[in-house]
């Protein structure tokens, strides 16, 4: 299955949280292809420290970060859109959602209410 890590955990591990490691090896020990948005890699990626950066990337090696494209660009704005007022959702939230709706798989992160939509599978990770 391809299992889609959001920005949140990373983050937490990157930060030496013991769940975080927990979660991401057991994720890769149960034969997950484990993946990133491309906002969610730029999240991580745009706010890291000059120390930071072997250890981060380092830990990006791991993943495989999925492309944007139109169809992904154009369903994140009707996401954005639909859930944005009542949900607080942001840009990198919609287009996440709309990258795991049209190539399927799951999200796994701490926030799940900015994943409201319906026909998403999405997990909290701890």
């Amino acid at each position: 299955m391809r299992a889609y890590i959001d920005s949140d955990i990373l983050i937490w591990h990157l930060r030496r949280e013991r769940r975080a490691l927990g979660f991401l090896r057991s994720m890769r020990d149960q034969q997950n292809t484990l993946c990133l948005g491309a906002l969610q890699r730029a999240e991580v990626v745009f706010f890291m420290k000059p120390h930071e950066r072997m250890d981060t990337l380092l830990l990006l090696s791991l993943f495989e970060t999925a492309s944007i494209d139109a169809g992904i660009v154009d369903l994140g704005g009707e996401l954005y859109r639909e859930f944005h007022p009542a949900h607080g959702i942001d840009i990198a939230d919609a287009l996440l959602a709309a990258t795991v709706l049209k190539t399927g798989g799951k999200i796994y992160t701490l926030n799940t209410k900015h994943f409201p939509m319906r026909d998403l599978i999405i997990e909290r990770a701890w």
